[in-house]
């Protein structure tokens, strides 16, 4: 057996606030305690000299998508351009750098944050501008929330029946089947050693954050099979664990039994679309939007379509779920639920672990739904922080009303329902600190978790959802896999239960392990060593060990 002794730390365990130390043995967490303690149990460990840093464990992120992380980091980013002017010029020099036969891959564009002094100049670009700019390539350029996209001709033309799908617009953004189409013709045109280089780009910074595994979010209408089979099989020598999640409705148990075989997904869930998204205006409402009185937006799946895919993942007992954004598709997700629960029990939909992605609008109503059918939350912080402010781009897509209530994570938690935090990659960058202080510094105060609730989501809150809830994994206690994240971080404070990043809690009596400050201009905690199950996934040499100290 290997014994390693991690000393001189603050170590974020359950069972004692105070512990500086920890001893792993072959990957298993073994001791966790005070300093002199580990030595005099552990003479022969080699020690880890922590120098006073934090660790806690390895954060989980279920909600990614890989291959378009990996992407994004080396394609064209719009998200900072302010107007139609500028993102042209962008995508003009750009192209300028480009070899001659390389396609245009670009995202991140926000029209909800764009300004200029001529109205003119805030309107989206036409397929004749786009065509002008990239000068005949094939060109995809997504927005932010990945559910519309602005496409040149050359990739219009590569799509049969492109003009005859549900959200085509001859010279706008294109949503719906219709960018479910185009999105399939640019991934096309990418290698498989283009998509490989992505992901390993991708899961090699997200081992740098502190992350030990996530959940790759798959579909036919999001990166189809061949991606998702490749992210699974994918040897990229990070360690990163990778769940799979396939969103494909099905009708019945033989359907289910079918796809979970050849997908080898955890579970038929994550992004099966209910609907789409608010930025696009695709997100399901029960009311026009406020900024385009004249949709609805659009759904993907009625209720009996819901209901018929939670049947049928029950009676396997597996994981069923949706992306679910606007407050008609909760309802219909809540809707079949019910029923659902009229059959069957809850006891039996809670075992399967169901789970619904974003969760942005839902009601006091649906919450105990959830929350009675043991569903779990997989929501995403950032997504407030960026767009939940005043006069920001919920409050533009719903008006004030509808906006306030938006991604309440403290009447979700207060429900019952358990919560899981992501980042939707690329949508929002991974950076699971930057998730506990959105949660915790929630724009509407009274929607905000405290730290540690927000620290829980990010941790053990994603084991759980993929059914990992044994009361060791995501924990440092002695018995649990040694799967842990080491920070430099000033500025320790203690995760009371309040709320508010105003009102951090020091009372010692709180008996709760301290956490590094995420308050609004903290500096970010910066990972030095990621390891999972005892392998070290990350590691930038900041650590220094010596042999035992018998």
């Amino acid at each position: 057996m290997s014994t390693q002794l991690l000393l001189g730390g603050s170590i974020h365990t359950p069972a004692n606030p105070d512990a500086t130390a920890m001893a792993v043995t072959d990957g298993t967490v073994v001791w966790v305690g005070y300093d002199d303690v580990g030595r005099a149990l552990h003479p022969e460990a080699e020690v880890i000299d922590l120098e006073g840093r934090f660790v806690g464990p390895g954060f989980v992120d279920p909600h990614v998508h890989l291959t378009a992380t990996g992407l994004a980091r080396s394609g064209l980013d719009l998200s900072t351009a302010r107007n139609r002017p500028e993102l042209l010029d962008r995508l003009r020099v750009h192209v300028a750098g480009l070899p001659v036969d390389e396609p245009v891959w670009a995202r991140g564009w926000d029209e909800s944050t764009w300004s200029a002094g001529q109205a003119d100049d805030l309107r989206l670009p036409s397929v004749a501008e786009i065509d002008a700019a990239v000068g005949g390539r094939p060109a995809y350029l997504v927005r932010v929330d990945e559910h519309s996209a602005l496409a040149s001709t050359a990739l219009r033309d590569g799509v049969v029946g492109l003009g005859e799908s549900v959200g085509f617009s001859a010279s706008g953004p294109l949503t719906a089947a219709a960018h479910h189409s185009v999105r399939v013709a640019a991934r096309a045109l990418l290698t498989g050693d283009q998509r490989a280089d992505a992901r390993r780009r991708a899961l090699r910074e997200i081992a740098a954050l502190g992350v030990v595994a996530v959940h790759e979010n798959g579909g036919p209408d999001i990166a189809g099979s061949t991606d998702f089979a490749e992210v699974l099989a994918a040897d990229t020598g990070t360690g990163v664990e990778i769940v799979g999640l396939w969103g494909e409705a099905v009708a019945d148990v033989e359907h289910a039994r079918n796809l979970l075989a050849t997908t080898g997904a955890y579970g038929l869930s994550g992004d099966l679309f209910v609907d789409g998204a608010l930025g696009s205006r695709t997100a399901w409402l029960s009311q026009p939007y406020a900024d385009d009185p004249c949709t609805t937006g659009m759904p993907y799946l009625d209720v009996d379509a819901v209901y018929a895919h939670l049947r049928a993942l029950t009676q396997l007992h597996r994981q069923a779920g949706f992306h679910v954004i606007g407050d008609a598709a909760m309802t219909a997700v809540t809707t079949a639920l019910a029923r659902l629960a009229d059959e069957v029990g809850t006891p039996t939909l809670a075992a399967c672990a169901h789970r619904v992605e974003h969760a942005e609008m839902v009601d006091a109503q649906q919450r105990a739904v959830l929350a009675r059918c043991g569903v779990i939350a997989s929501m995403q912080p950032a997504f407030d922080a960026q767009w939940g402010g005043p006069g920001q781009m919920y409050e533009q897509r719903l008006g004030e009303a509808r906006a306030s209530a938006m991604n309440d994570f403290a009447a979700m938690a207060k429900a019952g329902v358990a919560l899981a935090f992501s980042s939707d990659s690329p949508v929002t960058p991974i950076s699971p600190w930057a998730a506990v202080g959105a949660a915790v510094g929630h724009h509407r105060r009274t929607s905000a978790v405290s730290a540690r609730a927000a620290y829980g989501a990010c941790t053990r809150g994603g084991w759980r959802a993929v059914g990992r809830n044994d009361g060791l994994t995501g924990l440092l206690v002695p018995g649990a896999p040694a799967s842990y994240a080491v920070f430099d971080a000033d500025n320790l404070v203690v995760a009371g239960s309040d709320s508010t990043v105003q009102r951090w809690s020091t009372d010692p009596r709180s008996r709760v392990p301290a956490l590094p400050d995420v308050s609004p201009g903290a500096p970010i905690p910066v990972c030095v060593r990621t390891v999972h199950r005892g392998a070290v996934l990350h590691d930038s040499g900041a650590l220094r060990a010596t042999a035992g100290v018998a």
